[in-house]
């Protein structure tokens, strides 16, 4: 028996499932992110957040910020690989 110095083969791995529990959550979460986003538009809608208070405008454009997350994180809960 001669050693030819290769490794062994290995059988090839059944590609991982993606748990639709956790597609679940991410988007759950995404969801509530986006409330602040709604609020947010609620007060500049309804005229609290005018240019003279900066105060207002920075919440506003926190609370917008954390909706873009929310998106994002819905848009990775649906689009990622099922690997």
């Amino acid at each position: 028996m001669s050693e030819t110095g290769a490794p062994p083969s290995l059988p090839p791995r059944p590609p991982e499932q993606r748990s639709g529990c956790v597609t679940a959550l991410m988007i759950i979460a995404g969801i509530i992110l986006l409330l602040p986003g709604l609020c947010s538009l609620f007060f500049v809608f309804a005229g609290i957040a005018n240019t003279s208070n900066t105060a207002d405008l920075q919440f506003v454009g926190g609370c917008l910020f954390v909706a873009c997350f929310g998106v994002a994180l819905i848009w990775w809960a649906i689009r990622r690989p099922a690997s």
